[in-house]
């Protein structure tokens, strides 16, 4: 393969997992294309033109030839200057990496991130939260994270990649949303009695038992085990970052009781708590390595090699996992 048709890749399965649907989809990049289309001449010039096609601005080649062939790539959840480093120095070894793919973005991919955000409306009027309500709860939570992430030294690692030569690119979303795919299978489709249940089930997952020895495995937040789980919704798994505080009321209020999240901040967690939801923190790492782990086994099928890094809990499905 080479890094544009990895690129290609990435686009169509985070197309196929998107909590939006193909069709939301599409409805989602038609008024990307209405936006262009009514920007004066001047403003057309600065527009990102490649969010006319993939509708994930944190999905990105950052560095690199489109055309290069890849036999191997070193993956992980957060690449900065060292991980760059550290991947030109195992080529000095002999290792041959072709690719570094992350999955936090750098670069422009870091700046636009709040751009994504706007699949949390989608996914919380699934949830039975009227979408002009969610529309209105999320507009300033995205102002929030552009505001914050506008300092950031965005091209860093980017160009640490540069500097080495070494292809760069990230892939945020679209892991978020195999991974967010895969637990609503799990979870989301039947009922469960008790939080313990629910519990139970995302323990007896391989990456996070893994993650339990590191100590960093499901934790429940706010409820009790024994509480009875009511509707389970993975509402925190993709959408760029963590939504509004604000969205827990709704939540209850549409009939959920238990939220499986990656992470949450205390204000969040007094929230829900709040609310009477029962809050289980799956963990960060762990659950970006879902995501991660079902695209890398779609390079591996097509013959590529994956050294995984950087907090990354490679495990492989290769036998489960459609051709």
């Amino acid at each position: 393969m080479t890094i544009q048709e990895i690129y290609e890749l990435a686009i169509k399965l985070g197309t196929e997992a998107d909590p939006r649907g193909k069709e939301g989809v599409k409805k989602y990049l038609a008024r990307q294309k209405k936006t262009y289309e009514e920007l004066p001449a001047k403003k057309k010039e600065d527009f990102d033109l490649e969010s006319l096609r993939n509708p994930y601005s944190d999905t990105r080649v950052l560095f690199g030839d489109l055309k290069k062939p890849v036999k191997k790539v070193m993956a992980g959840i957060d690449f900065d200057a060292g991980e760059v480093v550290l991947a030109d120095r195992l080529n000095e070894k002999g290792e041959n990496i072709d690719l570094l793919i992350a999955h936090h973005p750098a670069g422009g991919a870091l700046s636009s991130l709040h751009e994504v955000m706007d699949i949390q409306v989608d996914l919380m009027a699934s949830y039975g939260v009227p979408v002009n309500v969610a529309e209105g709860v999320l507009a300033d939570r995205i102002s929030e994270v552009r505001r914050k992430i506008g300092p950031a030294n965005h091209y860093r690692s980017v160009d640490a990649a540069r500097l080495l030569g070494m292809p760069f690119m990230c892939i945020h979303t679209v892991w978020d949303n195999m991974g967010w795919r895969f637990m609503a299978d799990i979870f989301e489709k039947k009922d469960h009695e008790t939080v313990g249940d629910v519990l139970d089930i995302l323990r007896s997952i391989p990456e996070y038992k893994q993650a339990i020895k590191f100590k960093a495995g499901p934790s429940l937040y706010t409820g009790n085990e024994r509480n009875r789980a009511g509707r389970v919704a993975v509402a925190e798994f993709t959408g760029g970052t963590e939504g509004a505080k604000e969205i827990y009321e709704k939540l209850s209020q549409a009939g959920v009781g238990t939220i499986i999240s990656m992470h949450t901040s205390e204000e969040h967690r007094e929230e829900a708590k709040k609310y009477h939801i029962n809050l289980i923190i799956a963990g960060h790492m762990v659950s970006d390595s879902i995501g991660a782990n079902l695209f890398l086994d779609e390079l591996e099928k097509r013959g590529i090699i994956v050294i995984p890094a950087s907090g990354l809990i490679r495990v492989k499905r290769l036998n489960k996992t459609k051709k």
